[in-house]
């Protein structure tokens, strides 16, 4: 067995897997490790979770760590192996719980010793203490690779559920933060999490299970739209500065609106200015958020950048969620993380308390003592074409469409990323003809968003709908278009060119191919952890197909292939 096996992300080494004493997104053998058990674990937490909610048994608190749990392995999520002991220590709990409760009710019910059984070694098994030696003794032996006899073709199918639950957990999470609330979201992560341990799962049953978690993962992105807008307004068109304005800022990156909100309200008059960056910039279309008059506007670019970024900001930085990345010592001490983020050393912010806000008073001060950030660029940048603001003005789209002013619509959401490979985005932008638009949300959009693509008659030919947890409301437009027309998304002037990196991309990807959605073209690689028989399948089905050359795609999309 290799020190670790993580093949999760789109970056993996060599487009096969990390496998040495790291991953390309920097968390080490140990953190990977860490995180096998703990999936290990919440699928212990699924099996007597479903078992018991046939059975009346519910525990709401295991319902929703089981979502923060999987959250915190995504993707530069979360780096920081005590945090993921002290994960396992909550699993173990909360499992056992479950068990307790759920033989109990077997036991009333049916009665018999079968209702005593504690299960496989997953809903069973504990450690003789947890230390990280102990933990990870266990953790080598439950990892991806662990049974070496598995058909490749059942591991794909089961990685790719784990990987589109992960980022349905993430949606949920955030859901849950900003009021949202659907127990059947929550009971489907167990489900589905039980299905990849069934040994009577071959293929074509796992294939059902992908659908059925495109189908929920579709259900947990319209709970946190319906969540993030009844809380803060439907984002409407805002022209975002670029700039900086002189005194002490924070940055705020990740993706969470309540932490924003929070933070902001607590530096209301302060002379602190609060600026986002990556995926943040959305927030600042939100009409209860950009109310605040010291959100100050977007600092920098696309989460690989922040290393630069973060040095060049000199101020205080607050990593709400995924997309931090190894933390270098020229901002160490200006930077915080809260919620499910987490790096070894980094200060982090405690989970707010039922009805109080989280305390960021530590963060705060720091940023009381920092200089101005100095200045990377300036200008603004248009954003907030979420569906509310798109079907708005839906009949001059529709005007556009039929009178020939729009040719064409390119859905080019998703994930950014270091490889020279994503150049081709940017191309593919460049070379679209200026009767097209494309469709954003997302860091994907980093590679084109500012390149002043201009308007057709008044709309902008980038139309940023927000984060990639807004990839939602691309689908609401797409659905809207094909009502208006009496077509099928199928049979619109509407192509998809989706850039992946992590695995909200991959939910994304299987919401879609739940709705029947055909001719996605995906890169810059296709998921290394799908096998060829996998690949196949899904080419057959729904005709999934390679990023290839730009002019070539550009030239294939223009004609709808």
């Amino acid at each position: 067995m290799p020190e670790m096996f993580c093949y999760q992300c789109q970056e993996t080494l060599q487009n096969t897997g990390c496998v040495r004493r790291g991953g390309v997104c920097g968390k080490s053998a140990e953190v990977s490790n860490l995180q096998d058990l703990l999936i290990y674990l919440l699928k212990g937490i699924s099996f007597w979770g479903t078992r018991g909610r046939d059975m009346g048994v519910v525990n709401e608190e295991a319902d929703l760590f089981v979502a923060q749990a999987l959250f915190a392995t995504i993707t530069n999520a979360n780096f920081d192996p005590q945090r993921f002991v002290e994960l396992i220590k909550k699993a173990i709990l909360l499992r056992d719980d479950l068990r307790q409760r759920a033989q109990a009710a077997c036991y009333e019910q049916h009665g018999g010793d079968p209702c005593r059984s504690s299960g496989p070694d997953w809903a069973g098994w504990h450690p003789a203490d947890y230390t990280l030696e102990t933990l990870l003794e266990k953790a080598r032996t439950v990892g991806i690779l662990a049974d070496a006899e598995l058909d490749p073709d059942v591991r794909s199918l089961r990685e790719l559920i784990v990987y589109g639950l992960k980022g349905m957990a993430a949606y949920a999470d955030h859901a849950y933060v900003a009021g949202g609330r659907d127990g059947s979201v929550l009971a489907s992560l167990q489900e589905a999490l039980e299905a990849t341990t069934r040994k009577d799962m071959g293929v074509n049953e796992l294939l059902a299970v992908v659908q059925r978690t495109g189908e929920f993962g579709l259900k947990a992105m319209a709970l946190l739209d319906s969540a993030n807008t009844n809380r803060y307004g439907h984002p409407e068109p805002t022209l975002v500065n670029l700039g900086v304005r002189p005194g002490p800022g924070i940055l705020v990156s990740g993706h969470d609106l309540v932490d924003l909100d929070e933070l902001l309200q607590q530096t209301e008059g302060t002379g602190i200015n609060v600026y986002t960056h990556g995926e943040m910039l959305a927030t600042n279309a939100y009409p209860g958020l950009k109310k605040y008059a010291h959100l100050a506007g977007n600092y920098g670019g696309s989460w690989w950048k922040q290393s630069r970024e973060f040095e060049s900001f000199n101020g205080a930085i607050l990593m709400t969620t995924n997309c931090i990345t190894p933390v270098r010592d020229s901002y160490r001490d200006r930077i915080f993380t809260t919620g499910m983020a987490g790096f070894s050393g980094v200060p982090h912010i405690a989970d707010r308390e039922p009805g109080r806000q989280k305390d960021f008073s530590a963060l705060i001060a720091r940023a009381r003592n920092c200089e101005s950030p100095l200045e990377l660029e300036n200008g603004t940048i248009p954003i907030g074409f979420a569906h509310h603001t798109v079907l708005s003005v839906a009949d001059k789209v529709i005007e556009a469409v039929k009178s020939g002013a729009i040719r064409r619509f390119v859905v080019m959401g998703g994930c950014d990323g270091r490889q020279k490979e994503r150049d081709y985005f940017s191309q593919v932008a460049q070379k679209l003809p200026k009767d097209t638009i494309i469709l954003t949300a997302g860091c994907a959009k980093y590679r084109y968003n500012k390149l002043g693509l201009g308007e057709i008659a008044g709309i902008p030919r980038v139309l940023d709908a927000g984060q990639c947890n807004d990839s939602y409301s691309l689908i609401v437009i797409a659905q809207a278009l094909a009502q208006a027309f009496k077509v099928s998304v199928n049979e619109l002037p509407l192509s998809f060119d989706i850039a992946w990196y992590e695995q909200k991309a991959v939910i994304v990807l299987l919401a879609l191919l739940a709705l029947g959605v055909r001719k996605i073209r995906l890169g810059p690689t296709l998921p290394a952890f799908l096998s060829q028989n996998v690949v196949d399948v899904l080419v057959k089905a729904y005709e999934l197909q390679p990023i290839a050359d730009a002019q070539e795609d550009v030239q294939a999309i223009l004609a709808g292939h």
